[in-house]
């Protein structure tokens, strides 16, 4: 049936959101190191834009150090360049073999500016989420405008769109109140 579908595109656009926000919530910066904060950073190698994972191994070394080792030597002065551009507040130093990334520890007020931005962000993906079930909402609108379904169907399809609208707007505020754990942790 034809609302069937439109009950699966709009649920699987907001897994999309939500995977979306798991990915940005793992590179935005907590007390402790991630891969994730450095591995996606872009880096001019060989007349391409490639990440610093497609051209180095990451490791973490202890809770505040990250170790970068190039696979090829020639490449760590860019990676080196890459990290001071892109801005996030980390320290490196180049040993001409491996740069290691050491983060200092968040201060309380830059832990609650984050905290702010991560509720900005958070409100942003719940709005993207809401988009979609005023989507899904107009399409079972027009079933029972072109007499597909009835206006019993349509309220009932309506409450079935808010609730999988309120699941995964739980899902956005869940994520982001661990990620705010996180920071707040000292």
């Amino acid at each position: 049936m034809q609302i069937r579908n439109f009950f699966l595109m709009t649920e699987e656009t907001m897994k999309k959101t939500i995977d979306k926000l798991k990915y940005e919530l793992t590179v935005i910066r907590t007390n402790k190191v991630n891969s994730s904060m450095i591995e996606n950073i872009k880096v001019e190698s060989y007349g391409s834009i490639v990440t610093v994972r497609q051209i180095a191994g990451i490791n973490i070394l202890d809770a505040k150090t990250i170790e970068i080792r190039p696979w090829d030597a020639s490449q760590i002065n860019i990676i080196e360049k890459a990290l001071l551009k892109a801005d996030i507040g980390l320290n490196s130093v180049n040993n001409g073999k491996l740069i290691r990334v050491s983060v200092s520890s968040l201060t309380e007020d830059r832990r609650k500016d984050i905290v702010k931005s991560l509720n900005k962000m958070a409100e942003e993906f719940k709005i993207t989420i809401r988009n979609e079930r005023r989507i899904l909402i107009e399409n079972i609108k027009k079933l029972e405008k072109n007499k597909i379904i009835t206006k019993d169907d349509k309220d009932k399809f309506e409450i079935e769109a808010q609730k999988i609208t309120d699941i995964y707007v739980k899902k956005v505020s869940e994520s982001v109140a661990i990620k705010q754990r996180d920071i707040m942790q000292i």
